[in-house]
């Protein structure tokens, strides 16, 4: 019998954790819950850091990139000719515009994911005039082990220094990020009032998943919620599973985020999308903070999805249907946000194709053997049809001109508040 490898959906989404036992679940829980008191590792999800040392002036994203790539090169799990070529795709970029620089982007991705993210994003950001980079964050892009050891506040410097290294160059800085990485710039734009505006795709302010808090205790007792022999093969941009340690420092980022917005509202331009089918956020907690919380009436949240938004009657909120016949596509997904259609890797036309998208083992195996497949996030069946993950957005181009707009309110409030010029 066909046995599904799992991925990293499996851990995350509601139902689907791999932890065999009802009655031992209930008890384990109860015993993380009082090791988690015990350890106080729930708490500390609140820790405010010290100030970030300035950035040197001799300091430059060049050779950010270069120790990246060192650390690519030299920590993925593959090596030989592919070695090189995956180490690149991993790596942060930069995207400059052909004219005057209008401001700085700073893109933030998600758990498990890395800065090829960002690259149809980041393209269009720098044909808009601004000057686009990725960052790597610590334990990602290498191989998952790298990310039983990794704390949220080595994502959380990273952040730091990068976001200070482009506002010395470009002066006004925004700052963008998917899933995790979202709730990474949340908390840096809460600290940092000269951030001009936030660009926040699927944000994971909120699991799906209700007993996430278990996480941080759980990653003492079981550093993988899936034995390792079992995990499926890591695709060149992404983990397919990361260490329990992941999802605790997910779950770290996701309650710092939460106590900004319940602090006081963002009163900065956002844009947010949102799949209404997603399976690792709950969309409807985002909606809802969207509309309470994210209060500049130049930002917008963009739903994908047949039903409305929690926030429908606000003004400020751009619905369209994520049932595309014409594509396939029987329902949007958490990542596929992200990419343009073009896109070589995971463009309808691309050389990636995530057959694992549930535990239907026969529906996997046709999808690999070649059958004409349908997209959806993690978990949609539907009877005679076979569902791959959606890995692109038929929307990108609307979605990129509605990302200008919100940007342009953020650069007028900018230039009010007299921020910088450029340095190079």
């Amino acid at each position: 019998m066909h046995r599904p490898l799992p991925t990293l959906e499996d851990a995350l989404a509601p139902g689907r954790a791999p932890l065999p036992g009802g009655r031992k679940r209930r008890a384990a829980g109860r015993c993380l819950f009082l090791l988690a008191l015990a350890l106080g590792v729930v708490s500390c999800a609140t820790h405010v850091p010290p100030p970030p040392a300035p950035v040197p002036a001799n300091a430059s994203f060049q050779d950010y990139q270069q120790q990246a790539l060192k650390t690519l090169t030299e920590g993925r799990a593959y090596r030989g000719e592919r070695a090189g070529a995956e180490a690149a795709l991993n790596a942060p970029q930069e995207w400059r515009p052909i004219g005057p620089v209008r401001g700085g982007v700073l893109l933030v991705h998600g758990l498990g994911d890395s800065p090829w993210s960002f690259r149809d994003i980041g393209q269009a950001l720098a044909r808009q005039g601004f000057l686009a980079r990725t960052v790597l964050l610590p334990g990602h892009g290498t191989q998952p082990a790298d990310m039983l050891d990794v704390r949220m506040e080595q994502w959380r410097d990273v952040v730091e220094s990068q976001a200070a290294l482009l506002q010395r160059d470009a002066g006004h800085i925004y700052l963008g990020g998917f899933s995790t990485g979202a709730n990474l710039v949340l908390d840096h734009a809460y600290r940092h009032p000269e951030v001009a505006g936030l660009l926040l795709f699927s944000p994971a302010f909120r699991s799906s998943v209700s007993l996430d808090w278990l996480a941080p205790a759980l990653r003492y007792v079981r550093p993988w919620l899936i034995e390792t022999s079992l995990q499926s093969e890591t695709i060149p941009v992404r983990y397919s599973m990361v260490p329990t340690n992941g999802f605790a420092q997910f779950y770290r980022s996701s309650r710092v985020a939460q106590d900004h917005l319940a602090s006081a509202p963002f009163d900065r331009p956002v844009l947010m999308v949102l799949a209404a089918g997603d399976s690792v956020v709950d969309v409807a907690y985002a909606a809802r903070t969207f509309h309470a919380r994210f209060t500049h009436p130049a930002s917008r949240l963009i739903w994908y999805g047949k039903q409305q938004p929690p926030a429908d009657g606000d003004p400020r909120v751009l619905s369209r249907t994520d049932t595309l016949p014409e594509w396939r596509i029987s329902q949007f997904s958490h990542m596929g946000v992200l990419f343009a259609p073009d896109n070589p890797l995971y463009g309808p036309q691309g050389s990636l194709k995530l057959c694992r998208n549930s535990r239907d083992g026969d529906a996997i195996r046709a999808c690999e053997q070649g059958a004409q497949v349908w997209y959806s996030d993690w978990g949609y069946t539907e009877a005679g049809k076979v569902h791959a993950r959606l890995t692109f957005n038929p929307y990108f181009d609307l979605q990129t001109q509605v990302m200008a707009e919100v940007m342009e309110a953020g650069e007028k409030s900018a230039v009010r508040a007299g921020a910088s010029s450029p340095h190079f």
